[in-house]
């Protein structure tokens, strides 16, 4: 576990130093965790704006339960039931409490919808600061070569395209070997 450990750290490092060696790379990187926080948090404001949605609904459900017991304790007491006149008060006492709960309930999740959605803008500020700093980072000067096209800079260091599609990283690195076998043969035939 000790050298697992050590091979862990050692990994780390070279990743932050050549993070820190590259800035634009070092955005990229926080360009994708924010798209993915920003993906994450408009799931949960979703989920959350749905569930308000039913609790809204059990409330207007439990409300006219209540309504319907409380018409139901009139009638009663009209027929000088009182036995049912008691019972029907329980039911509706009960009816109210969970009323009560459901309500707060309702309240805890409008709360964390805010909370969501404040989280969610923010997330978006970042993404254009970011964004705009990406733009005002210099990046490195490209190796000269003869290759024809520089693979996109915003794809990051792995290829996000359909299935299928070309991958440009894979291309570029067919065309470099390919020059380097010609190379390798112009130099046999030339000794």
């Amino acid at each position: 576990m000790n050298v697992f450990d050590d091979v862990s750290r050692f990994l780390e490092k070279q990743l932050e130093d050549f993070l820190r060696a590259n800035p634009h790379l070092e955005l990229q990187v926080l360009v994708d965790n924010l798209q993915e926080q920003e993906a994450k948090t408009a799931k949960l404001l979703k989920e959350l704006e749905a569930e308000e949605k039913r609790q809204q609904e059990a409330i207007l459900a439990t409300a006219k339960e209540i309504q319907r017991w409380h018409e139901r304790i009139k009638k009663a007491e009209q027929a000088t039931r009182q036995d049912l006149v008691s019972a029907a008060q329980e039911r509706e006492a009960s009816l109210l409490s969970q009323g009560n709960q459901q309500w707060g309930q309702m309240e805890v999740t409008k709360a964390r919808l805010q909370q969501t959605q404040t989280l969610l803008n923010k997330i978006q500020v970042r993404q254009a600061e970011v964004q705009e700093k990406i733009r005002q980072t210099p990046r490195p000067p490209q190796p000269s070569s003869t290759r024809t096209s520089a693979p996109d800079p915003s794809q990051g260091w792995y290829y996000k395209g359909s299935f299928g599609d070309p991958d440009p990283l894979e291309e570029e690195f067919k065309r470099w070997e390919r020059e380097a076998e010609l190379e390798e043969l112009k130099r046999q035939m030339g000794r």
